[in-house]
């Protein structure tokens, strides 16, 4: 029986481009819709840009045009990356759309009907200056569990706990630049609190991977709180009916998006959405996001569609973070890459297979191995897989006119029936999102496929009396051997595939394996994959950087040079004026193996961390210096060394050895706050 499968993944936000750690999950998300459609169900991908909130308010201010006009154009730009990367929706909406304005005020009617919507009076920062009250992440400060600064008013990225933004020590405006005050305002909530004996169970039903399952128990059994789901003018959003001057918070409206943008596919092609959507019915439905989101996904989502009279999700398919040489993206270091940086130097289809190749279904973090990507890339694809069908194909059209044998080697039939025997191993790990194994299975059948062409050895047989039918016949076979793999793996790189189907002039299905491809014509082969260089890696890096510099130029803000060098001679006010000195945590601190002065600090600056080797061996012990604070040159280029890349400079005083001190900052210096 045909499924029917309903497929979303969470939605960029519409206000800047796609970037690498964004195509994380939306490579994820198309590989399995590809192969539901491979397998023969029929399964619709609806997706949208969130449009809402008061980032894109802002923006829009700084941009000096209206919000409609900043999401229509990052909505332009989100939709040619998506073609471009090959993914494939159904349809790319937004929540900005009238469908989504008539869903959400109908949900939130039904809830409020229902008596789940209530009104209370709370205290909330309150920006003087700009007349405005604060949304959670206009407001940063420090942690009021651990103590760190600089985080935001809902979450910190070092301890992740969560909080509201009233709880901050020491709370700045984002917007002005002060301190806000609190101030009396009448909010919305939807009554979560209600609902967790529901969500107990719906959370621990199979519903979610166990990872997330026992992280949101800690939320349940601790008691949920009620949502606070509006918020003041001024706000980008829908107004809340019958409530002048408040806004559905963009949480609320954003996954109803979902079920908009499955309304507005439906009204084009003629079906009812609501097939998919009602309580009882029989069609499946997932969202794929990131493990950040869970919460609003498994317990806010489930909730309100409860309530409300829609179904659940059959299943939320957590992933986890992206790190890039093993740390977190970063602009300044190049790491931090657009969609369209990447494409412009290289193909989607690289990044799509080492993703593929590296993706599980836990939420464990990924990391993009910049020079493990060049070695897969190229001996995967092009040392295993194209090469099956540049070493066949070339006697085929040049010996034999490009045709296959009119029949398949009898002796080989029986290894023919074992390589498509795989698809039911492979299948099963796509189904379940071992992407990862499923690669290494597909490997292995290149593999083999390759062991045979050299045993055979066609170029040597070729020259000999008599065996023309035997160099026709193994060719033949090695051809049917690419053609499999390249069947398992469509889903992953769909625009190989359409290659291998024009040179092999056929379809690639699943159905059409069950029988060897023979007494069949091919098309002359051409090259189907090059080897990615190094060089175009770093092509993308300096890219990126150079994207950020010019972002920060225009922003009037002090650039990233890198292309400072060590200066010899004397210099003016304005060399010195172009060193960036910002305040750093020193977050961890380890001697260096074979170096008798270094030691290697891990350098926190606010937004990103640093890796920084620091002659200063003598003078401290290691772990003396951790949760310090110093001063360091953020801006100088980074230095490669034998024990790995310096990525910056500590500044230390005195006449060397035992009598050199790091200089610390006066109290009150946060990381990332520049020195001048």
């Amino acid at each position: 029986m045909t499924r029917q499968i309903l497929v979303t993944a969470a939605l960029p936000y519409a206000n800047g481009p796609l970037h690498i750690g964004h195509l994380l999950e939306h490579i994820q998300t198309d590989i399995w819709v590809r192969y539901q459609r491979l397998a023969g169900n029929r399964c619709t991908w609806v997706w949208a840009d969130d449009a809402h909130g008061t980032p894109i308010m802002l923006k829009a201010q700084a941009e000096g045009i209206s919000p409609e006009a900043l999401i229509e154009r990052v909505k332009a730009s989100h939709e040619a990356d998506i073609a471009d990367f090959l993914l494939t929706p159904d349809v790319f909406h937004t929540t900005h759309s009238e469908e989504n304005k008539e869903l959400a005020e109908l949900i939130y009617n039904r809830l409020n009907e229902a008596g789940h919507i209530v009104k209370r009076t709370i205290k909330q920062l309150y920006d003087e200056q700009e007349s405005m009250f604060l949304p959670d992440r206009y407001v940063k400060g420090e942690c009021p569990n651990c103590g760190n600064a600089d985080q935001y008013g809902d979450n910190c990225e070092i301890c992740s706990a969560t909080y509201d933004a009233t709880e901050l020590k020491n709370p700045i405006s984002q917007v002005s630049g002060k301190a806000p005050v609190m101030k009396d305002s009448e909010q919305y909530f939807f009554a979560l609190s209600q609902f967790g004996d529901m969500l107990k169970k719906w959370t621990t039903s199979g519903t979610l991977q166990t990872e997330v399952a026992n992280k949101l128990k800690e939320w349940l059994d601790s008691g949920l709180q009620d949502w606070d789901i509006s918020r003041n003018a001024p706000y980008f959003g829908f107004e809340i009916p019958n409530a002048p001057g408040k806004y559905f918070y963009v949480w609320l409206d954003a996954p109803i998006g979902y079920i908009a943008a499955h309304k507005h596919l439906g009204d084009k092609n003629g079906f009812d959405f609501m097939d998919t959507w009602k309580p009882d019915s029989d069609h499946e439905v997932y969202h794929f996001i990131g493990k950040d989101i869970a919460n609003f996904h498994c317990l806010f989502w489930p909730a309100m569609l409860e309530n409300a009279g829609f179904r659940k999700p059959s299943g939320v398919f957590c992933h986890g973070f992206l790190t890039v040489d093993g740390a977190k993206m970063s602009k300044s270091r190049g790491t931090s890459i657009t969609a369209r940086t990447w494409l412009d130097h290289m193909s989607p289809e690289y990044l799509r297979y080492y993703y593929a190749a590296k993706l599980s279904s836990s939420v464990t973090d990924l990391n993009l191995n910049l020079e493990d990507f060049v070695t897969r890339v190229n001996s995967d694809l092009v040392g295993k897989v194209v090469n099956i069908a540049s070493r066949c194909a070339g006697f085929i059209t040049k010996k034999f006119d490009g045709q296959l044998s009119e029949q398949y080697p009898t002796q080989l039939q029986a290894h023919y029936d074992q390589m498509i025997s795989a698809q039911q191993v492979i299948s099963d790990y796509y189904e379940q999102r071992e992407f990862g194994k499923a690669m290494r299975e597909i490997m292995l059948l290149a593999e083999h496929a390759n062991t045979y062409i050299n045993d055979a050895e066609p170029w040597v047989k070729i020259k000999q009396e008599g065996e023309q039918q035997t160099v026709q016949d193994i060719c033949t076979v090695g051809l049917n051997y690419f053609r499999i793999i390249m069947t398992f793996l469509s889903p992953v790189l769909p625009e190989l595939a359409k290659k291998t189907e024009d040179f092999l002039n056929t379809t690639l299905t699943l159905e059409a394996l069950q029988q060897p491809l023979v007494n069949h014509g091919i098309k002359a082969y051409k090259p189907m994959m090059m080897r990615v260089e190094e060089k175009q890696v770093q092509a993308v890096l300096d890219a990126t950087m150079a994207e950020d510099a010019a972002n920060k130029a225009a922003a009037g803000t002090a650039t990233s040079d890198t292309s400072l060098e060590p200066i010899m001679d004397t210099i003016d006010i304005d060399d010195f004026a172009k060193l960036d000195f910002r305040i750093a945590k020193i977050v961890d601190a380890q001697p260096v193996e074979g170096a008798d002065k270094l030691l290697q600090l891990t350098l926190d600056i606010g937004l990103e961390q640093r890796n920084v080797f620091a002659g200063i061996k003598s003078a401290y012990e290691p772990a003396d210096l951790i949760g310090r604070h110093t001063v360091m040159i953020a801006n100088l280029k980074p230095r490669k060394m034998r024990f790995g890349l310096s990525e910056g400079m500590v500044l230390a005083a005195g006449p060397g050895g035992s009598e050199l001190f790091v200089l610390s900052p006066d109290d009150g210096a946060t990381p990332g706050m520049r020195v001048k």
